[in-house]
C-alpha cells in the first residue's frame, strides 16, 4: 500500500509514545520506508533500539548529529512524503504554532512543506484549555483529535490517543495510495435471519464486524464498494440491506455479475423454516414442537460456479478440526480463496475486535494472519489477493 513512500514519525514524550511502536509496524508491513524522530523526552516512555529495530533506520534525537553537509532538520524533511506527529503533547503542538525550534521535532516540522498530520494526546484538561484549541487553530495540518476514555493520570475524559487504524488510514488516504482504484468488491457480512414467526428466528451469533472491517479497509484503498449487510451499517460506501439468506442470494447475484471480487464474510445459514407461521405460534402443553427446516442455497458455491475472471473468496468458522475442514470446504465451493477461523476461542472471532485467520487458495497453498485487530486483518487478506 505504501510501496515507494517515506514516513517521518514524530514521537514526544507522552505516556503513549509507546503505542507508536505498533503503528512504526503497520507502516513497514505497508512496504513503507519509516524515519523516526524523537524528542529526548520521548526515549522516556520508549528506548532507542527499540525504534530503531522496528523502524530499520537510525533513530534521531539530538538536533546537531549530522554525518555530512545536509543539516539533519532539512535532510529529513526533504526525504520524507509524509510527517506523522504522534503523540503530539501539548508542549509540542504549542511550540509548532508558534514556531519554536528548540527540538530536531520541532526544527523538521518548521521546515516541513508537506502534509503533517498530528495526532495529539493529553490530560483531558490540559485538550480543553483554550490556549491549546487556539494553538490547534493555527496550524494547518490534519489534526486527528483525541479519544474519550481513561487516561494515564487517572482522570475519565478526552485525551486518549486516537486508534492507530485511524492514523494509519488518513496516511493512506493523503498520500493517495490506492491500490484497489477501479475495482469493484462485494462483500457480505452478519449473520442472516431466518423467521419461523412473526417474533421468532433462526440465526447466529455472527456480528459482522469482519465483513465490515473488509469494507472500510477496501475503501480506504480506493475500491468501488458494496456492502451486503444483515447489520444496520451507516456508511459511505453503497450498503445493501438483507435479511434472509435468499435476500442475500438475491443481493448478492445483482452485483456479482460487474464485480471484481466478491468476499463472503457473512455468516449464511444452513437451514430455513419451511412454512413461517403468519401468526405467533402459541405454546400448548405438549413438551415439543417439530419445525420442518429446508437447506438454503450454497451462495459461495453458486458463485464459484459463475464466476468469469472475479476472484471469490468465502469464509469459514469451524470449532474443531480447522484446518482440515477449511481444506475440504475450499475443495468443494471451487472459490479462490478461502479464510478460516477457529470459533471457539474466546479472544478471536464472533463479537470480538480481533481474529486470527488462515487463508488458503485454490492452489494449495495457505499462509496464517497471527492474531490481531479485524482492520488488520483485513488489510493483510487484501494484501494476500492483490500481491
Amino acid at each position: 500500500m505504501l510501496s515507494g513512500k517515506t514516513v517521518l514519525i514524530g514521537i514526544t514524550g507522552g505516556i503513549a509514545a509507546y503505542k507508536i511502536c505498533e503503528l512504526i509496524r503497520m507502516y513497514k508491513r505497508a512496504n513503507a520506508d519509516v524515519l523516526v524522530v524523537c524528542t529526548p523526552n520521548a526515549l522516556n516512555f520508549v528506548t532507542k533500539l527499540t525504534l530503531q529495530n522496528l523502524s530499520k533506520n537510525p533513530v534521531a534525537v539530538e538536533e546537531f548529529e549530522v554525518n555530512n553537509f545536509n543539516p539533519e532538520h532539512i535532510s529529513y524533511a526533504d526525504r520524507a512524503d509524509i510527517m506523522v506527529i504522534a503523540p503530539a503533547t501539548a508542549n509540542t503542538i504549542s511550540k509548532i504554532a508558534t514556531g519554536v525550534c528548540d527540538n530536531l521535532l520541532t526544527s523538521i516540522a518548521c521546515a516541513f512543506t508537506k502534509p503533517v498530520i498530528i495526532a495529539p494526546a493529553m490530560n483531558c484538561n490540559m485538550w480543553d484549555n483554550p490556549l491549546i484549541s487556539e494553538n490547534l487553530g493555527k496550524l494547518h495540518y490534519e489534526i486527528l483529535e483525541p479519544e474519550s476514555g481513561y487516561l494515564a493520570c487517572g482522570y475519565e475524559g478526552k485525551g486518549r490517543l486516537c486508534s492507530l487504524d485511524k492514523i494509519f488510514d488518513k496516511t493512506v488516504e493523503i498520500l493517495k495510495c490506492k491500490p484497489l482504484n477501479g475495482k469493484k468488491i462485494v462483500i457480505t457480512c452478519g449473520g442472516t435471519i431466518e423467521d419461523i414467526d412473526p417474533v421468532r428466528y433462526i440465526s447466529n451469533y455472527s456480528s459482522g464486524k469482519m465483513g465490515l472491517a473488509l469494507a472500510d479497509v477496501a475503501k480506504n484503498l480506493g475500491a468501488d464498494v458494496t456492502l451486503v449487510t444483515t447489520k444496520d451499517v451507516s456508511r459511505k460506501y453503497n450498503v445493501v440491506e438483507v435479511k434472509s439468506a435468499l435476500e442475500m442470494k438475491n443481493a448478492v447475484e445483482q452485483e456479482f455479475e460487474n464485480s471484481d471480487c466478491i468476499i463472503m464474510a457473512a455468516a449464511v445459514a444452513d437451514y430455513r423454516v419451511k412454512e413461517i407461521s403468519e401468526q405467533k405460534i402459541k405454546k400448548t402443553k405438549d413438551d415439543e414442537i417439530t419445525l420442518t427446516l429446508v437447506k438454503n442455497p450454497d451462495i459461495l458455491k453458486e458463485i464459484s460456479m459463475k464466476k468469469t475472471s472475479q476472484i471469490v473468496v468465502g469464509f469459514c468458522a469451524e470449532s474443531e478440526n480447522l484446518i482440515e475442514n477449511a481444506k475440504e470446504k475450499i475443495s468443494k465451493k471451487g472459490c479462490d480463496y478461502l479464510i478460516a477461523n477457529d470459533i471457539s476461542r474466546k479472544d478471536i472471532g464472533f463479537s470480538s475486535d480481533y481474529n486470527e485467520v488462515t487463508i488458503l487458495d485454490k492452489n494449495g497453498g495457505m499462509k496464517k494472519l497471527e492474531r490481531a485487530d479485524k482492520r488488520t486483518i483485513a488489510r493483510k487478506i487484501f494484501e494476500e489477493i492483490y500481491g
